[in-house]
């Protein structure tokens, strides 16, 4: 279980620097329908990253370690793709980053969040976390680096949870501020917003190069063996 959870903990913290669900929290947060709304959308996040997560592991049942202790060649094949996907990922982010005084842009749900409803925001909130490029990339190499380990069903299945659990991270950081500090957490949470919509696309692309290195090697390391 410890070699489970120790190939996921980067990736998990990586997931919660998604800056799109933070903010798009603390929008909702600042809405009448903030006590529900927010959570929902928090629900949502995680629910796309167990499903994800899910799936990978139930799909790669059998990729664990072969008796010379090297991944089958599919899951080097895989990392290899999902590699080349982020590599690019961080490329386009990185040339998308907004330049000096330059606004970044966001996406035009998030200047609707006045009119969500709580399923709305559960969908979105599933959405980002399932169906977005990076978010989606990410979860697939964390289940597939817990599927190449030895470990039980049952401990594969904690270290998804604690996966789940880390990248839950990000956006549930100002909900649990807004419920544990009421009024007195607007200004923080304004000041996290506006920090994350400047900085975003630099951070997002540097953790994907970052990732996509480290896949890219694995795979070569292990393709060559």
């Amino acid at each position: 279980m410890g070699e489970a959870i120790g190939q996921i903990l980067s990736y998990g913290v990586a997931v919660a620097l998604s800056a799109f669900p933070i903010v798009g929290v603390v929008l909702m947060l600042a809405t009448p329908r903030a006590r529900s709304n927010g959570p929902a959308l928090l629900l949502g996040w995680i629910l796309g990253l167990a499903l994800v997560g899910t799936i990978v592991l139930l799909v790669s049942g059998g990729a664990g370690p072969s008796g010379q202790g090297q991944p089958a060649d599919w899951v080097s094949a895989l990392d290899l793709a999902l590699g080349v996907l982020l590599l690019w990922v961080a490329v386009k982010e990185w040339r998308a980053r907004p330049r000096g005084d330059e606004e970044a842009t966001l996406p035009k749900w998030m200047k609707t969040v006045d009119s969500f409803t709580p399923v709305k925001a559960l969908a979105l909130g599933t959405a980002l976390s399932a169906l977005n490029l990076k978010n989606l990339l990410l979860s697939i190499a964390a289940a597939s680096a817990i599927a190449r380990t030895d470990a039980s069903a049952g401990a594969q299945a904690v270290a998804l949870a604690v996966y789940v659990v880390l990248g839950a991270l990000g956006p549930g950081t100002p909900v649990l501020l807004y419920f544990a500090l009421k009024e007195r957490s607007e200004h923080i949470l304004d000041g996290l917003k506006l920090w994350m919509e400047r900085h975003n696309t630099a951070i997002m692309a540097v953790i994907c190069l970052l990732f996509a290195a480290k896949l890219v090697g694995n795979a070569i390391s292990d393709l060559s063996s």
